[in-house]
Formats: structure tokens, sequence, C-alpha cells
């Protein structure tokens, strides 16, 4: 049902920041309670649907999300600041995680079969209870449309709640469920402030499940505070939780250095390096080193920053005012651990308007600094010379985090050496490193980078089920026909 509250979440387009793009209504503790209280009322029915309605259900999201998918485009374009094929990408995500979650589905809910003479033995999958969503805002529709499709075909009901600077788009996709007819109670939006609602519905005694994507703080604060049980709860909680990476590519000697350079740029400040899988590390073979940093500074120098609306515009604006101060504090960092190599000035007449930062490039930056080790959620690149490949490697895993990684090379075996030693989930050679598509390159993380398997992946769905076995002994002795209690026994 819908709730209005004193309390507002106003949302602004970070291109133009005067402009509020729409108001959603701010849920507090007693709402968050509410939408748990709706989600395991509406368990035991949902639960129970068969497989085949849940998944056409998604399917009839994804169709809805087809019908609507400019509109959806042009939502993110002014809440978000993502560029249009940006945009247009993160909605076609969404088609693609609900149909393949609908596929996998069915596949999962046939039933495996290990019999023996005299005996029977069946493993099935069932629902985990109430999931939790939390997703972030830098991928609005598909990051949020996935882990909660994912939820609701397994049969779990969801209490979803989006990032604060997405929550317009969040509602848009509630209209979308509301519109393809799935019963009330399945899936609870709960629009809020992180800090407050958050630690409700994780430590909620009805909640199972918590599927969180964002930063690895938060990551890791859910997954401590997951893990107390009380005496009120019946299931031990389960965390899935994506926490972003400091990812690299590698640059070989042998290297195609036109590839390589237009590589690391759409990987380093595609959206305005605003992505967990983004490039912020660059490790050049020291042969090669003076002339990529060359054409990578000239390349970075030439993209435009401007307004995400503007097609001609190849970086747009960071999410909001505290992330641009991050950001520069960053880039303040780097100014003393090494030597800023290219800082492009935000054009004076959007400076004022939104919250832009031009792309910056760093080199001489201690492997142990902290612009080597910690998150840039921005246009922030850092270049490492290597001596060898053994080095580069050494750099490329120094840090907490494994997610994304990349090499460009022409050696098959530096190649398969890639393979091996590269500690990352997800590794692309010889093109960029961001681009995952559901199915074909599944993503996901580990070490500092994630608790759990890889979106869009065949593992995904399994962690929001739980497995069952049941063993029927079929040697009976004896026959007993049913008993009719109308009938003398």
């Amino acid at each position: 049902r819908r709730v209005d509250t004193k309390k507002k979440i106003s949302s602004r387009n970070p291109s133009n920041k005067k402009e509020i793009v729409g108001k959603v209504s701010s849920a507090g503790k007693s709402e968050a309670n509410q939408a748990v209280e709706a989600a395991r009322n509406a368990f035991a029915e949902w639960s129970g649907t068969e497989v085949n309605f849940r998944a056409e259900y998604l399917e009839l999201i994804a169709g809805e999300l087809r019908r609507r998918k400019f509109e959806l485009a042009a939502w993110e374009v002014y809440e978000c600041g993502k560029p249009w094929l940006e945009a247009d990408a993160d909605i076609a995500e969404a088609i693609d995680f609900c149909m393949y979650y609908a596929a996998e589905m069915r596949r999962l809910a046939e039933p495996r079969q290990v019999n023996l003479p005299g005996e029977e033995n069946e493993y099935f999958h069932q629902a985990r209870g109430v999931a939790v969503v939390i997703a972030p805002w830098n991928f609005p529709l598909a990051i949020l449309c996935g882990m909660t499709a994912a939820a609701i075909v397994a049969g779990n009901t969801v209490v979803m709640k989006p990032a604060e600077q997405s929550s317009v788009i969040a509602a848009k996709f509630m209209q979308v469920i509301q519109d393809v007819g799935i019963p009330p109670g399945v899936v609870n939006f709960l629009p809020g402030v992180g800090e407050e609602i958050g630690p409700v519905l994780v430590q909620h005694p009805d909640v199972d499940l918590v599927a969180f994507t964002g930063s690895q703080g938060v990551g890791l604060a859910i997954n401590r505070s997951a893990a107390e049980t009380t005496s009120e709860q019946t299931n031990v909680k389960r965390v899935i939780a994506e926490m972003g990476g400091k990812n690299a590519i590698i640059i070989d000697d042998d290297a195609d250095l036109d590839e390589a350079v237009q590589g690391v740029l759409s990987s380093a400040f595609g959206y305005a390096g605003q992505k967990c899988s983004a490039c912020s590390r660059v490790i050049v073979l020291k042969p090669v080193y003076e002339d990529f940093l060359r054409r990578l500074c000239a390349g970075a120098a030439s993209l435009k920053v401007g307004p995400a609306i503007d097609p001609g515009v190849n970086l747009g604006p960071v999410i909001d005012e505290e992330a641009r101060t991050k950001i520069e504090e960053y880039i303040a960092v780097g100014k003393e651990e090494g030597e800023l190599a290219l800082g492009v000035e935000v054009p004076e007449e959007v400076a004022g308007k939104g919250y832009f930062v031009g792309p910056h490039v760093f080199t001489e930056i201690p492997a142990e600094g902290r612009l080597a080790q910690e998150e840039v959620f921005g246009p922030v690149l850092t270049v490492f010379r290597a001596k060898s490949l053994d080095e580069a490697f050494e750099i490329a895993n120094g840090t907490r985090f494994a997610l994304t990684g990349g090499m460009f090379s022409r050696s098959p075996v530096n190649l398969k050496r890639a393979r091996k030693e590269f500690r990352v989930g997800n590794l692309y050679l010889n093109r960029g490193i961001t681009g995952a598509l559901v199915e074909r390159q599944p993503f996901g993380g580990f070490r500092m980078s994630g608790i759990g398997s890889k979106a869009g992946g065949p593992d995904y769905l399994l962690q929001f089920l739980i497995p069952v076995n049941v063993t029927e002994n079929t040697m009976r002795r004896g026959f007993a026909p049913q008993h009719d209690p109308d009938e003398p026994a």
C-alpha cells in the first residue's frame, strides 16, 4: 500500500543541481518494520506459487521494461547523470537479468533424482524467506532489478531499499512491478536514508537474506550486523555482498598501444569512473611506459566534460556534492604522494551548474600509497611503471580487492600467465574491463570485493534458495489402502 511520510527525499539532477528530478517519501523505522511484516505475510502464498508462474512474472517485467526503455533511460540521464549510451545499457541489462533468471529458475526447479531398488531420493530447492535488497545508484535499474528478480523468482518476498540518489528510478521500477500484477506484499518499495533504516532491516529477526551492492565499508558492516543472532530468529541470515574494487590493467611491452589506450580510457573514465569495475590503476612495462603515458594523457585530455544530456559529452557529472568532495580530496592526496601527469579543468560554463570533476592521471605513486590501495569512485587514474611481468602481477595483486582486471598483450604465453596469476573475479584480455554482460560474463569478485557468487551466472540463484533432500523407503511390508472416514473400518 502507498505510504506518505512528512520526511521526503529530493532527488537532484547531478548535471544541474538546481533541478529537482522528483521527490519520494522517506521511510523511517516504523515503515521498515511494516515492510518486513508485509513481506513475511506474503511469503507462504508466493513461495507456494508454481515456479513457471513466478518465471512468467519476470518475463512480463522484461516486456514492460522493453516497452518503456527510452523513458527509463531518460530518467537515468536526469537523475543519475548517466550518459545516453550507459543509460540504455543499464535498462538492457535489467531486461537480461529478468530473462536469464527466469530461465535459470526453470532449470533449477527440476528435482535431481537418485533412485535405487527399494529407495527413492529427491533433491530440490525451496525459498529462503524474506530478502532485503539494498541497491546502489550507479546502476540504478540493472542492479536493483537483478537482485530483486533473483529473489522473487526463487520464491522469496522482498523489501527493496534503493540508494537515496536513485529513488525516482526505483519508484518507476516499482510501478512496473505493480503493472505486471505481482501480488501485494511480494515486493515492498522502501526508499529512505540508509543510515536510518538499513540497520533496522539487516537486524530484523524476520529477515532471512540480505542482498547488497555498494561500498566495502557498508558491506562489511552489514555482514557483521547480520551475523549477530538473537533468540527471536529462526534462521541464520545469508548475506550476498558486492563491495567494489581497485582494478588494474597490465600493458605488456608488445601490446597494441592504440587498443590499450582506448581500452583504458573507456574503463577508467566511462560514467566518470563511477563503476565498481572501473580501471583505477594501469601497470605498464618499462619499454613502452613513456609512449603509453603520452598517448593516454592526450586521449584523456580530449574527453569532453559536460552535462549527461549532451550526446557529445564523454565524461558527465559525478553523483552529488559529497562524491565530488571526496574525489577532490583524493586528488589532493595524489599530488602529495606522486606526480600529476594530467588534470583536466572543468569548463567554466558547466563548473557551477553540476557536480563535475575532470579526468586526472597520476604517476610515481608508491604501490602502498592511498591512491594505489583505496577505491576512488571517480575519474582518477594511477599509472605504474613495472620492470618485469613478475613485478606487474605483484603490483596488480597487491590490494585487498579482487574484482576485475585486464591485460593487453600479443603474447599467448603472457596471456596464459595472466589467467593463472591475476587474482580477480573477472579478467578481461585485450579489451576494456567494464561492461560485463549477463550469462556471457557473470560478474563478481572475492577477497574484499565480494561475498557470494556471480550475478548473471549459473550459481547466483542458488544463494536465494535452500536445498532439501527427501528419501523414501519403498520396500513396504503390506499395503494400507486410503481409509474413507465415512465407512466403518
